[in-house]
């Protein structure tokens, strides 16, 4: 048997609980909303683990949620399946009732019903809820795109910050380079002049010896 609750009655604009669902049977809402209300909402499904002995969420556990206008021959506005976590929205059309169903689904195999025999069965489902008028909801959404701006300044800022520092010891990396190639072209140098000096030298005694040994000859 499907359970009504009034969400109006358990929490207020910003509304945040839990509650546990039976598997395969769906947890429905009743909310009276004004026009032009922007409903936002979180949430997060966990399953019980023998193993681990807690509540936890796995990759086998998927949300079927509906909202459907009660005041309009039950008009549905959204119909949306998830994964154990996600969000949805939606904004009221008019005024009137709105009926909000979470109906939760695994594929562990573990028993789906809550019962004295199964106290750890079914699903655990986290809602946080904000309810409130477009603009407010908008303009909380700007402040956050403000802070995410200016962190994204400051990374900029910082990875300006990099890119100079990079091209300061590229700089300084060409000038050593350079400064390494004149070095080593002076000692290339002056290693050819020394050379060129030793062969002079060397030429220079030859000669001189020969000039010695033909003037002994001739005496």
């Amino acid at each position: 048997m499907k359970s009504l609750f009034s969400l109006a009655s358990l929490v207020a604009a910003a509304q945040a609980l839990y509650f546990y669902v039976d598997g395969g049977t769906p947890k429905c809402f009743y909310e009276e909303l004004p026009k032009d209300t922007l409903v936002v909402g979180h949430y997060a499904a966990e399953e019980w683990d023998e193993r681990a002995n807690m509540w936890q969420q796995h990759q086998g556990i998927t949300i079927y949620i509906t909202v459907d206008e009660i005041f309009d021959n039950n008009h549905r506005v959204v119909s949306q399946r998830g994964t154990s976590s996600g969000r949805f929205t939606f904004s009221a059309a008019d005024a009137g009732d709105h009926k909000i169903c979470f109906m939760p689904s695994s594929s562990s195999g573990r028993p789906g019903w809550l019962s004295m025999a199964n106290p750890n069965g079914g699903i655990k489902l986290r809602l946080d809820m904000v309810i409130g008028e477009t603009s407010q909801i908008e303009s909380d959404d700007k402040d956050k795109l403000k802070d995410i701006t200016s962190r994204v300044k400051d990374l900029n800022a910082r990875l300006n910050d990099i890119r100079r520092e990079q091209v300061f010891q590229r700089e300084r990396e060409a000038e050593f380079r350079d400064q390494s190639e004149s070095t080593n072209a002076r000692v290339i140098r002056w290693i050819i002049i020394q050379l060129v000096v030793l062969g002079a030298t060397c030429a220079w005694q030859l000669s001189h010896l020969r000039s010695f040994f033909i003037k002994q000859k001739l005496t």
